[in-house]
């Protein structure tokens, strides 16, 4: 039973992917992350060099798998109990650091346990997360006023200035906003809620990916929250993804915030399952990347 490291996305997928592919809900996020290194190439994520790596068991079948791109947390897919701590040991062996972890509750845990006990850090939990499912869509009645349409490049630079203040507030890692902007554009992954001239609201969706989509960067500017705009942009994104294609729409929310949990499952998403982002600072004031 080992863990296969390597730094070739060819070789990983080669290896993992119909392990990570067979379960593509739970895995949304492993499954987006290459999809992006796929398309926007190994520097997508723009600092360090992404690590991959895969589990194999007695009988030389796949039965874990982990993507890392630093200073991002090392996301889990799939990991079996009895390997948590020789993921540790291995990562450990090749000297490769490790400043978070992003998993299912248990495997969260399981790893942690065993990366601490290896290092002698601490560990803190970051953000709790919950991973929704779309059911059956049910757009807000009555709408807000405005109306859905897809961005244009017109729309770069409120976009831009949304996506900032998204990760701002949400604390994550800014990468390259104009950058990432410019790619969902060109393939019209936005959709935008326009309403008294302007832009109000944006969500954004991932590629489709074994039949299941993503919605994430849902924004809407502080003075404008509370109108219905979040939810009526979502559920139009949800809807011309369903209309694109896509047999399953998911996405993930923070349950340290009840009220974005709460518009979700008005317009029909329903919980799948809870996943855990733990940190391993080496002091206790030391900030962890999401």
């Amino acid at each position: 039973m080992t863990w296969h490291l390597t730094g070739d996305l060819d070789v990983f997928e080669s290896a993992a992917r119909e392990l990570v592919i067979g379960n593509p809900v739970s895995n949304t996020g492993c499954l987006t992350v290459l999809e992006a290194l796929r398309s926007r190439g190994l520097a997508a994520f723009g600092y360090g060099t992404p690590l991959f790596g895969w589990h194999t068991d007695e009988n030389a079948r796949t039965t874990g798998a982990f993507v890392h791109t630093p200073p991002f947390p090392l996301l889990v897919a799939e990991l079996p109990e009895s390997a948590a701590e020789s993921l540790a040991d291995t990562l450990v062996a090749a000297g490769h650091p490790v400043k978070s972890v992003n998993a299912r509750d248990r495997d969260a845990e399981v790893f942690s346990d065993a990366w601490t006990a290896r290092t002698g850090s601490l560990v803190r939990e970051v953000e709790r997360q919950r991973l929704y499912r779309l059911g059956t869509l049910t757009p807000p009645d009555p709408a807000p006023v405005g109306r859905a349409r897809f961005a244009a490049a017109r729309d770069t630079d409120t976009l831009v200035a949304f996506l900032h203040a998204f990760r701002d507030e949400t604390e994550q890692i800014a990468e390259d906003v104009p950058g990432i902007v410019a790619f969902k554009l060109s393939r019209g992954e936005y959709v935008v809620w326009e309403a008294d001239g302007g832009i109000v609201s944006m969500a954004a969706v991932s590629a489709t990916v074994a039949g299941a989509a993503r919605i994430a960067q849902v924004y809407t500017p502080p003075h404008l929250r509370r109108r219905g705009f979040a939810a009526a942009v979502t559920a139009a994104r949800a809807a011309a993804t369903l209309k694109d294609g896509a047999d399953t729409v998911l996405l993930f929310t923070d349950l340290a915030n009840p009220t974005s949990n709460s518009v979700y499952q008005s317009i029909g998403f329903v919980p799948v399952e809870d996943r855990v982002i733990l940190g391993f600072p080496a002091h206790e004031d030391e900030e962890i990347p999401t």
